[in-house]
């Protein structure tokens, strides 16, 4: 089974609770919005620590490096099986300065040209209402549970 590690970052503005979710890059994503942004996360191998892999992939994917603490949420698997691992962090960033990684894809499919992109073209700071909107359906319950560990009503 692959496994993913990721991290739901969020901030407190007065009273009010804030997540992080991130964009995927690349044209096949670039018009989709609702249901497709992401707890910015990354897969990692049996001989890797999974919270040092989220944290890794936050800074990867963001150039941000979360401090914790962490707070540990219940697994979830994701619509095409893969297991992602989270934790809860509180932290702040600016998503106009974010720095990802990049891949190289062929674009379009099957047509031998090869085009870099970021793994991640954007970020946002969300209401928990709005974020469960935008973020992948399967990772709904992270927000949810954030939420019940922190005492806010949804």
């Amino acid at each position: 089974m692959r496994k993913s590690a990721g991290i739901l970052l969020y901030r407190k503005e007065k009273s009010k609770i804030e997540v992080l979710l991130v964009h995927p890059g690349g044209p096949f994503w670039a018009q989709k919005d609702l249901g497709v942004w992401s707890i910015p996360k990354g897969e990692y191998n049996e001989n890797e620590d999974p919270l040092l892999a989220a944290v890794r992939e936050v800074e990867e994917e963001t150039g941000y490096r979360p401090q914790g603490p962490f707070l540990p949420l219940a697994p979830i698997k994701q619509k095409a099986g893969k297991q992602v691992m989270a934790w809860a962090a509180e932290g702040d960033l600016n998503p106009e300065t974010i720095k990802s990684n990049t891949f190289k894809l062929q674009w379009p499919p099957n047509s031998g040209k090869w085009i870099t992109i970021p793994e991640v073209d954007k970020a946002g700071w969300f209401s928990p209402a709005v974020a469960k909107q935008k973020i992948i359906p399967t990772q709904i319950p992270l927000i949810v549970e954030l939420l019940v560990n922190l005492k806010i009503d949804n």
